[in-house]
């Protein structure tokens, strides 16, 4: 069986852990949990102080999940130039939420559609855009399934 690793990365509070979570056990954890996989899936820390360690999880990485965040394509980018990623949205359920179109409306903006996103991961070379939420279930196991990789293109830092 081949084994792929797969490094998560965004910004801290936007689901990774718990898409994770919702990956592996099929269900929304009711509890947030810090260290959850042993998987070889890697969810890395979003806030500023953990910069440094998160290098740490990008060697020998397969495929990264970049949710949405303006700090790390370049990030993975630059360590990584050749290993390909996915541009995931999560909390899609909020999308059709009166309070959170509420809220964002209040400065302007509205939730992102499927089609900008798609259109973000081309310009960005994602491998693909990818959504879910990891609140309902919805497209989770779609979100994470393995893209077709044409060849092994393993981050390498020297």
């Amino acid at each position: 069986m081949q084994t792929i690793k797969c490094v998560v990365g965004g910004d801290g509070a936007i689901s990774k852990t718990y898409l994770l979570i919702s990956y592996t056990t099929n269900k929304f954890p009711l509890e947030y949990v810090p260290t959850p996989y042993t998987l070889r899936l890697f969810d890395t820390a979003g806030q500023e102080d953990y910069d440094k360690l998160q290098l740490l999880s990008y060697p020998q990485t397969d495929i990264f999940l970049v949710f949405f965040s303006e700090k790390w394509v370049p990030e993975i980018t630059h360590h990584c130039p050749k290993t390909p990623f996915l541009l995931v949205g999560t909390q899609i359920d909020l999308r059709d939420d009166p309070s959170t179109s509420e809220k964002l409306a209040k400065n302007k903006q509205k939730p992102i559609t499927p089609r900008t996103a798609e259109m973000l991961a081309h310009d960005l070379k994602a491998v693909k855009y990818v959504e879910c939420s990891t609140l309902t279930q919805k497209a989770i196991l779609t979100a994470l399934e393995p893209p077709e990789l044409t060849k092994s293109r393993r981050c390498v830092l020297l």
